[in-house]
């Protein structure tokens, strides 16, 4: 087992509250991801056992080591809160990787903390396996993510609509350093808290910061990259977060908290999914803006650290948080010339028009977005357009490098978690790029009419 450490515990104490997890009646493994374990430097059969059980359930955290509660505020739905924090999650302690990285191990559905707000803290299975599931497939499809290690059974019941079987989350992740938790650090008023919570956020994830004399500046900036990229990324793979507050946007970059997520079906950009989001304040469509609006409330957290007359310290964040628009529109614009096959030698400009009028044609037409780029040119039936792209020379093998033929299709997730089932939806998705024999219902859109009273729920 890596040897386990408690740094954010030790070095920011404001922002953690010692915990453990609750004792189960009888916790047993549902899922564990046997590659990502060795990753990590574990040995599969050891956290089987008696002794990696406690481990990923929060009763038996490492020796030496304090798991804790997270402290972070957040806007949720555009509402602030100033207390949330981990109300049914421990962070158990970071350690160091096979590959020399230093990785975050967090507990989800552990048990109450302080931060509960009265809710059980508890998980149910379903929501848990779903984490499981599309995190996995995104690390596959090559985008920045928390992963799931494993799902445990608790033993346990859990009241939701209905009684439920409970379920713990073992996630693995960069860091849990959010866009709330620099929020709630400035509702401190403490600066010094601030500022180390900063030199962290550096040291893991954005070291060249400290190379330049503007160094909470350069963090910044370097977190709207990071982002810009990451829902450019989300964008071109048709994903939807769902619930898109700013505790759920992280320092590095990696996406986080799959609640009530999920992946396009039909092309339109106004799709929301999610049970809670009744505006559609995080439709499929909205997410760009949706960012630069949570990066905004990050650059209102670190204002003091920019400048210490805060007029200035406006307009240099204001100058930081304009390189979001550029960022992200060049990330998607060369995202989606692979997608299409092009190469570098077309136009930034004449590869975005082409995109954006296959989009159109796609809304207009209901065209199934992961089939439609895995099939072109066959899927459509725009005669002028696909004269204008194969004048492009595309690069028909090139674009089905990059564009899968098998993600967590909504009706096959329903279908899994319904089940029990997850092996060989697990199988499709875990090696999306390439096409196998015996998974063509993986591949194929969903059933006529099922998207539209799709719902997704956040299982708390």
């Amino acid at each position: 087992m890596p040897s386990f450490d408690s740094r954010f515990a030790r070095e920011l104490p404001e922002m953690a509250i010692p915990w453990q997890g609750a004792d189960f009646p009888d916790p047993a493994i549902l899922v564990l991801d046997e590659e990502l374990a060795a990753d990590c430097g574990f040995d599969a059969a050891w956290l089987r056992g008696a002794g990696g059980v406690g481990l990923m359930t929060g009763s038996e955290p490492p020796a030496g080591t304090t798991a804790v509660a997270q402290a972070y505020a957040g806007h949720q739905f555009g509402g602030y809160s100033p207390r949330l924090g981990d109300g049914r999650a421990l962070l158990v302690g970071e350690f160091t990787d096979k590959h020399g990285n230093l990785r975050d191990l967090h507990l989800k559905g552990s048990g109450r903390t302080p931060f509960a707000r009265g809710g059980d803290g508890l998980a149910a299975v379903g929501p848990m396996l779903r984490e499981f599931i599309v995190s996995r497939a995104m690390h596959a499809l090559g985008i920045p993510t928390t992963r799931s290690l494993a799902v445990l059974t608790t033993g346990r019941m859990v009241r939701r609509e209905e009684n439920l079987p409970g379920a713990v989350l073992a996630r693995v992740a960069a860091s849990h350093l959010r866009v709330g938790s620099f929020q709630y650090a400035r509702a401190t008023g403490d600066r010094d808290l601030l500022k180390r919570l900063a030199d962290q956020a550096i040291a893991r994830h954005h070291p060249s910061a400290a190379e330049s004399g503007e160094p909470y500046r350069r963090l910044f900036e370097s977190v709207v990259r990071a982002q810009a990229a990451l829902v450019a990324q989300w964008m071109l793979v048709g994903f939807i977060h769902g619930v898109m507050n700013t505790d759920n946007m992280t320092v590095s970059g990696e996406t986080i908290d799959y609640g009530p997520c999920a992946f396009l079906d039909v092309f339109e950009p106004s799709t929301v999914y999610s049970s809670i989001d009744t505006g559609g304040r995080y439709a499929y469509g909205n997410q760009p803006p949706v960012a630069h609006w949570n990066l905004a409330r990050l650059a209102e957290a670190m204002l003091p650290l920019f400048d210490d007359d805060e007029e200035k310290a406006v307009g240099l964040a204001t100058e930081s948080l304009n390189l979001f628009g550029p960022a992200y529109d060049e990330a998607w614009t060369n995202g989606m010339r692979r997608k299409l096959g092009l190469d570098d030698a077309v136009e930034a400009g004449d590869a975005r028009k082409i995109a954006e009028r296959l989009l159109v044609h796609m809304r207009d037409r209901r065209l199934d977005y992961t089939s439609t780029f895995r099939n072109l040119p066959a899927a459509v039936q725009d005669p002028e357009w696909l004269r204008d792209w194969r004048a492009m020379n595309p690069d028909v093998d090139a674009l089905k490098r990059v564009n899968p033929i098998y993600i967590p299709r909504n009706h096959l997730v329903e279908e899994a978690l319904g089940s029990g089932e997850i092996d060989d939806l697990m199988t499709a998705i875990s090696d999306p790029f390439t096409e196998r024999d015996g998974l063509e219902r993986f591949a194929e859109p969903a059933p006529e009419g099922f998207g539209a009273c799709y719902q997704t729920f956040c299982g708390t």
